[in-house]
């Protein structure tokens, strides 16, 4: 993937469960992450005491961390009563000319500030509630 300008990255949602994704924010800095858990099997018998890790075994996660201003009042609701509603929502994170990761999120974190010479800025972290997918462009 070649450099691309950060502004393209886009967070959309799923807000019905039906499938249907719009985009919620404009976001001007965004992060996505994945770990996995490892599942350490060493013991006596390993070569030379080195550590010996499951294959293919632990817990996957991914978090999304975003901040900027939201697309308008009725995304900003909706983002809202998700975070309030404590509700799990299918996510799309799309990156131009790399591709789309889906799954389902729960809204984690919701904060909002301004300085009073500017606009209201908010940050939102999300954590994965399920299995995440890859899709390329």
């Amino acid at each position: 993937m070649g450099a691309q300008m950060g502004k393209d990255l886009l967070l959309k949602v799923d807000e019905t469960g039906a499938g249907s994704f719009m985009t919620v924010a404009g976001l001007r800095s965004k992060r996505i992450s994945f770990g996995a858990d490892t599942i350490d099997v060493t013991d006596q018998a390993s070569a030379g005491q080195w550590r010996e890790l499951l294959d293919g075994a632990g817990v996957k996660r991914a978090n999304l961390a975003g901040s900027g201003i939201f697309k308008d009042a009725g995304s900003d609701a909706i983002v809202r009563a998700i975070f309030f509603a404590g509700s799990v929502r299918n996510w799309q994170v799309v990156v131009p000319d790399f591709g789309a990761i889906e799954g389902p999120f729960q809204v984690t974190a919701l904060e909002y500030g301004g300085n009073h010479d500017g606009e209201v800025v908010y940050e939102i972290a999300m954590e994965s509630a399920g299995a995440i997918s890859f899709a390329a462009l």
